[in-house]
């Protein structure tokens, strides 16, 4: 690392950029967990960038590493403390190596990190990433470097992100951060802090810079985008979205992610007016049955979820819709499996992210409920919610066999440098022959093939966006 004058550090009338002036150091940062984590990633090396440091992909040339981490699966930690492992070594030969943790784990684990795990120099959580520079200032000169508190009104809104994503097509914009739900399970209320909405001036201006820079996509996040609300309801989600919209006709509109009891049918009609929104919505259920949504405190009935099913299929015809499944929540019998399955199959879901469940500490389920549902027959009713899943995504594929999308081309297939690959506005993958297209292309494509996770397809010549 940089050697630095702490006594200038200390200085309040030296700004962090002048402490750096003579070169700068390289900071590394890997993400895992969520979109919203991605789009963290990004703020983050931003404010590391105006202040001394240079984002390199290549961690052997790292004076900093950070590992954005997250807390919402056991497996997910486990993951994260393997990598800080092997991290580990690297200190052996660069002592000045500074290693942290920052985002959920680091909201959840704390001092812990520091203390007894000793893997680690920093600890900064979702609502701290402002106070990066002077963290690791405090842990060049020794000191124990932390920052966990968790804030109502962080949004890091006039922050632009430095985008990771080298492809220059898709982009994240974060528009409201926290969850206000307390689901059962989840930890995320306790490690993201309460729900507070964007400006919607700051969101519209960050889109609009991704415009000018030629992006063709961008994905609208929040832990609950449906409970977006800024001035008392002056500007809602459904507001921003259309607003969003129209920007630029020629800019595709994602969102992620809704909550079953919060999407209204005005977001819906938005959806179906205008073209560039995409007609696809994640619309998580995590169980067919109505008493586990009950004990998972989700604030729905399995009726209910049906009735936002009926009401996107109306509106919207043709939209896709994922969801997400947790099997084997606490109590959880082999009838109320089987209502999962049965609503699986009422839906036809296009596609769904499935998990077994895995209890977190200092959660409601955690404290309240027992973990009762044995891991061996947990891991069956989710292999059968897999095997489901594939048999309805192949259905849906197999639909598609003969039409024609507009494709947003996004990179090369991995298979092949002659063929290209790219997603139409229901969030298939569609991969095509290369021709003279590129990344940021927009392409007609007709299906020809198909697999339960891919369309296969072949050009036909520009698509109907620019």
């Amino acid at each position: 690392m940089l050697k630095v004058d702490l006594k200038r550090i200390n200085d309040p009338k030296v700004n962090l950029k002048e402490k750096y002036a003579k070169g700068h150091s390289n900071v590394y940062i890997e993400t895992y967990g969520c979109q919203m984590n991605v789009a963290d990633s990004e703020v983050v090396v931003s404010i590391l960038n105006k202040n001394g440091f240079a984002y390199t992909e290549d961690y052997k040339l790292a004076d900093l590493i950070l590992i954005n981490t997250c807390s919402i699966r056991e497996n997910a930690e486990k993951r994260v403390f393997n990598r800080l492992e092997q991290f580990k070594h690297l200190k052996k030969k660069n002592k000045s190596l500074l290693i942290g943790i920052i985002g959920c784990m680091a909201e959840r684990l704390k001092e812990r990190l520091l203390e007894q795990e000793k893997l680690v120099d920093l600890v900064i959580g979702p609502d701290a990433y402002r106070d990066l520079p002077a963290l690791v200032q405090k842990a060049e000169g020794g000191q124990q470097a932390i920052n966990v508190l968790l804030s109502r009104e962080e949004t890091y809104a006039e922050i632009s992100p430095v985008r990771l994503d080298k492809n220059g097509v898709a982009a994240f914009v974060s528009i409201m951060r926290g969850c206000d739900n307390m689901c059962a399970y989840c930890v995320v209320p306790y490690t993201r802090g309460r729900e507070r909405s964007r400006k919607p001036d700051t969101i519209l201006n960050e889109i609009k810079e991704l415009i000018e820079k030629g992006y063709k996509e961008v994905t609208l996040l929040g832990q609950n985008v449906d409970k977006y609300n800024w001035d008392n309801g002056e500007v809602n989600f459904a507001k921003l979205l259309e607003m969003t919209a129209l920007l630029s006709p020629n800019l595709r509109v994602r969102f992620s992610t809704s909550y079953p009891q919060d999407m209204t049918d005005e977001v819906l009609h938005v959806i179906a007016k205008y073209d560039n929104v995409c007609k696809y919505i994640h619309l998580p259920v995590q169980s067919g049955s109505s008493r586990i949504l009950d004990l998972m405190k989700r604030g729905y009935t399995r009726e209910w979820y049906m009735g936002r099913i009926e009401a996107i299929k109306k509106i919207i015809p043709g939209c896709a819709i994922s969801s997400d499944f947790i099997t084997g929540f606490c109590s959880e019998t082999m009838g109320d499996h089987q209502e999962t399955l049965s609503l699986m199959e009422w839906v036809g879901f296009d596609y769904s992210y499935m998990f077994k469940y895995s209890e977190r500490p200092n959660t409601y389920a955690q404290r309240k409920l027992e973990d009762d549902v044995p891991e061996d027959e947990k891991g069956r009713r989710l292999s059968e919610i897999i095997e489901l899943q594939n048999k309805l995504s192949l259905k849906s594929n197999q639909n598609d066999i003969g039409k024609t999308f507009d494709v947003l081309v996004e990179g090369f297939s991995k298979k092949s440098k002659d063929r290209l690959f790219g997603r139409n506005s229901q969030n298939k993958v569609i991969v095509f022959n290369r021709n003279n297209y590129q990344p940021g292309n927009y392409v007609k494509v007709e299906v020809v093939d198909c697999t339960s996770a891919t369309l296969m397809g072949k050009a036909i010549n520009r698509g109907g966006l620019i």
